[in-house]
Parts: C-alpha cells; sequence; structure tokens
C-alpha cells in the first residue's frame, strides 16, 4: 500500500542520511530524491482533523482534565475547611505582608463546616493522595500492555471520581476516613498515566509523538486552571461539599463517553479508515517487540530509564509542593483572600497548559524537519522546564511582599515547566514504545515520592509562616529540579533500546 511504501521510503532516507556525510554529486542527487518523495508522501498524507488518533487524544485530554481537577479541588477546599485560627502555635499567619483585597466586598457564604485541623495534619491529608497513587503506577503499566488501556485509564478515573464524591461524608467522620478516602483516588488514578502511555505505544506513530501526548496531557494542566478558581468561586458562594459533588459527577459522565468511543488499538477501532490504520501500523512496525514476557533485568539496568526516573522525580518535587500548597502561599504570606486566591493560584498552570500544547508542537517540528535528533530535543526540552523553574522560583521568594512579581514569577516557573512534557515526559516511548506504559509506571512510582513528602515538609518547615520559612521551600524544590536536569542531559537517550527490540540493533528516531 501507499502508506506503507512511503514509511519504508523514509526509513531508507534516514539510513542514506547517516551514513552519507562527504558533500558530491551523488549526494545531491540524493538530496533531489529526498526532497522529492517527501512531497509525494504529503499527497498521500493522512489528515488529522477527524481521524481515530486526534479524537483519542481529545478524549484523553478531557480525561485528565478532569482527573487533575479532582486531585486539587482540595488543594483549595480545604483552605476554607479549616477554623479559623486552629492550633495557632503550629499553624499562624504572617504579617509581613499587608493583606490584599479585591476592590469588590461580596459577602460570603460561611454554613461549611470547620475543622480543627493543624498544619501538620493538613501536611498529611495533602500528602495521602500519593501514598494510594504510588502502589498501582507499575502494576497499572503492567496490565495495561496485558489488558490494554482503555478500560484500565477509565476504571481508574471513575473510581476516583465515585471516591471524590465521598469526601464531604469521611471529612465530617474523621481526619482518619477523610485521609483513606484520599489514599483510595490515590489507588484510582495512579493507574491513568502508565495506561495511557501503554495506549500511545500503539496509537502514535513516532513523528507525531510529542503533538498528540502532548494535547492528551495537557488537560491536566487546564484542568488545574479550571478547578482551582471555580473551587475558590463555590467555596466563597456556595459550600465548599459542592466542589466535591460537582467534579465528582462530570468524572462519572465522561466515563460512559470514554467506554463508548474508544479502542484500545487501530486495529480493533470500529470507525477509523483504512489509510489511517495503515498509516499507524506501518510507522510502529520497526519500534514495536512481539515479545510476550517482559524483560525487567535489562530494563531496570537500562541507564536511559534512570536518568528518565531522575528528571521526572526532580520535576515532580516543585510540581506537587506548588500544586497542594500554592493556595496556601498565596493565603498567608501575600495574603489574597479567597476569591482572588482560586484565580491567582490557577494563572501559573494556565501558563503551563500553553507551554505544553506549544512545545509538542515545536518538538515534533523540530524532529521532523530533521533539523534535530530526538536525544537532541528531549535533553534541550527537558534542561528549559527544569532549570528555568529553578531560577524563578528562588527569585519569587526574594520579591518580598510585591504581589505583581510574585505571582509574575511564580506564573512564568510552572509554566516553562510544560517544555518538559515534550522532554523526558513521553521519552519513555522513545526508547521502548511496547513497554511505555510500564516503564512509566517505574518512573512515576519515584515521581510520587515528592507527592508524599514534599508536601508534609514544606509544612514542617512553615509553621509560622514566614517569608524565610518560604525561601527555604524554594531553595530546595529548586536544587533538586537543578540536579535532574543535568542528570538527564548527561545520560538520557533517543533511541528504540536494545532490550526493547528482541535484541534487535538500535532505532533512531
Amino acid at each position: 500500500m501507499k502508506a506503507d511504501f512511503f514509511s519504508s521510503l523514509a526509513g531508507q532516507e534516514l539510513l542514506l542520511c547517516s551514513v552519507t556525510t562527504v558533500p558530491s554529486d551523488g549526494q545531491r542527487c540524493f538530496l533531489s530524491f529526498f526532497a522529492a518523495s517527501n512531497f509525494l508522501k504529503s499527497l498521500v498524507s493522512v489528515p488529522t482533523c477527524c481521524s481515530a488518533r486526534y479524537n483519542l487524544a481529545l478524549l484523553a485530554f478531557f480525561g485528565f482534565f478532569l482527573l487533575y481537577a479532582l486531585r486539587v479541588n482540595l488543594s483549595v477546599a480545604l483552605v476554607d475547611m479549616i477554623e479559623p485560627n486552629t492550633s495557632l502555635a503550629k499553624n499562624t499567619t504572617s504579617k509581613v505582608c499587608p493583606e490584599h483585597s479585591s476592590a469588590l466586598n461580596v459577602p460570603r457564604n460561611t454554613t461549611g463546616k470547620k475543622y480543627s485541623w493543624d498544619a501538620d495534619t493538613q501536611g498529611w491529608i495533602l500528602g495521602s493522595f500519593f501514598y494510594g497513587y504510588i502502589i498501582t503506577q507499575i502494576p497499572g503499566g503492567y496490565f495495561a500492555r496485558k489488558i490494554g488501556g482503555k478500560l484500565l485509564l477509565g476504571f481508574g478515573i471513575l473510581g476516583t471520581a465515585v471516591f471524590t464524591l465521598f469526601t464531604p461524608l469521611a471529612a465530617d467522620l474523621g481526619v482518619g476516613y477523610l485521609i483513606a478516602v484520599r489514599a483510595l483516588e490515590g489507588l484510582g488514578e495512579g493507574v491513568t498515566f502508565p495506561a495511557m502511555h501503554a495506549m500511545w505505544s500503539s496509537w502514535a506513530p513516532p513523528l507525531e509523538r510529542s503533538k498528540l501526548l502532548s494535547i492528551s496531557y495537557a488537560g491536566a494542566q487546564l484542568g488545574t486552571v479550571v478547578s482551582l478558581p471555580l473551587s475558590g468561586l463555590i467555596c466563597y458562594y456556595v459550600n465548599w461539599i459542592y466542589v466535591f459533588y460537582i467534579f465528582g459527577a462530570l468524572g462519572v459522565f465522561w466515563f460512559l463517553f470514554w467506554i463508548w468511543l474508544v479502542s484500545d488499538t487501530p486495529e480493533t477501532h470500529r470507525r477509523i479508515s483504512p489509510t489511517e490504520r495503515e498509516y499507524i501500523l506501518s510507522s510502529l512496525k520497526n519500534q514495536l517487540s512481539t515479545q510476550k514476557s517482559v524483560p525487567w533485568e535489562p530494563m531496570l539496568k537500562s541507564l536511559p530509564l534512570w536518568a528518565i526516573v531522575v528528571a521526572h522525580f526532580s520535576y515532580n518535587w516543585t510540581f506537587y509542593t506548588l500544586l497542594t500548597l500554592l493556595p496556601t502561599y498565596m493565603k498567608e504570606i501575600l495574603r489574597f483572600d479567597a476569591q482572588e486566591n482560586g484565580f491567582l493560584s490557577a494563572l501559573p498552570y494556565f501558563g503551563c497548559w500553553l507551554f505544553i500544547i506549544m512545545s509538542g508542537q515545536i518538538a515534533d517540528y523540530l524532529r521532523e524537519k530533521q533539523n534535530l535528533s530526538t536525544v537532541c530535543v528531549r535533553k534541550t526540552f527537558t534542561l528549559i522546564g527544569m532549570i528555568g523553574p529553578a531560577v524563578f522560583l528562588v527569585a519569587a521568594g526574594f520579591i518580598g511582599c510585591d504581589y505583581t512579581l510574585a505571582v509574575a514569577f511564580l506564573t512564568i516557573s510552572t509554566a516553562l515547566g510544560g517544555f518538559c512534557t515534550s522532554g523526558f515526559g513521553i521519552n519513555h516511548l522513545d526508547i521502548a514504545p511496547s513497554f511505555a506504559g510500564i516503564l512509566l509506571g517505574i518512573t512515576n512510582s519515584f515521581a510520587t515520592i515528592p507527592g508524599m513528602v514534599g508536601p508534609v515538609i514544606a509544612k514542617s518547615l512553615t509553621h509560622h509562616n514566614t517569608v524565610g520559612e518560604w525561601q527555604t521551600v524554594f531553595y530546595i524544590a529548586a536544587s533538586i529540579n537543578l540536579f535532574g536536569a543535568i542528570f538527564f542531559a548527561l545520560f538520557g537517550s533517543g533511541e528504540v533500546q536494545d532490550w526493547a527490540v528482541n535484541g534487535r540493533h538500535l532505532h533512531g528516531n
């Protein structure tokens, strides 16, 4: 078929490019042939609009939108759930910055129940989600490869939504019940990213990986953008319990569409065009493994895998610290009121969402036009997405009570992190497409540890909520980020590894 022919032709062109080093009449002839073949390929290119693979990316986008909305809503609601002046010895508000209120003074709803939880207890509540999340990472990747990612991801989000609906009841029963429910939500969410990676290993053509994965995972950032201010408005005007009821119900609704419209592979999809099916399958034929067993030993000895582990852990330390504690920082240090808090806490993640979408397009442009190799793109985007946030995070701790600069620096810091999605974030698919779900399960297991201990450590360092205490929190996060960026730059790879393709030679992307 045409798609198969042009796919093999592209592979031959790449091989010739790699061995042809001396300019000659023959090479100029080859380059002319190369340009002509690119033109012919464009004539039979598979459309993106309404295609099955982009429909999958769109549904996944909304799935991860709700997933992060379900994850972060407690960060805002918790501010409203806490009784004022609770355990002042452990949980005080800084008076360094003057109170900063919006011009509008609309009476707020005060019917929501309050709880006497000190700073340390709040840290355990915020971190409890990750104790469940870490357990299902590797099993999620393993079972996604065995049974497919569709059901695993769908039921993972459904379970998280159902337990979210029970959150107000759990809080009323006691802090132990709330921690348990949050941990169960983590169990459900833990399978979702490995399951999605496993699905993309069968759906994403190599030169469209950055675009497709950045679209699907960008939903997580937009979910944060919408959830934080919307949760703040719901708490302010209605009652914090409806934060959990609304987002939980939307999660159940999304599940019905996912089960109806999605298939695990192009072969089993009922509405995919024959041309698109052949295009996807032919583009992946030299990168997928046929072995049934998982090569655990060579996989765990792979240095490129550990480069992703270190980068993922380091990035998540900063990400989760801000994700769970930014509303608290806005309230206790910068002293924004509840209305402004949600909107300003969401602003950094809006920037991150924009950069994720933009970086995905740029990364695949650079690779497809062959200006840069895959490994160069991954390392460059990782360095930008980790060193940049470290610099601006530290700067945010030294601008005092300048509200504009504080919000600007925190926004830039989080936004630049969006480059990491097209850096180490999808590197699992570069080095081992057939085992991408399992690899993500491994790296995300380590990357979940910051979510477990980061909020607890940050809360323990900020008992008095002074600027100096928060500077220490930012210092720690920035230092870890810098280390992860350097480690990945030294040891990351962009090629399919030997152990991932039945021992065959490395395949460049």
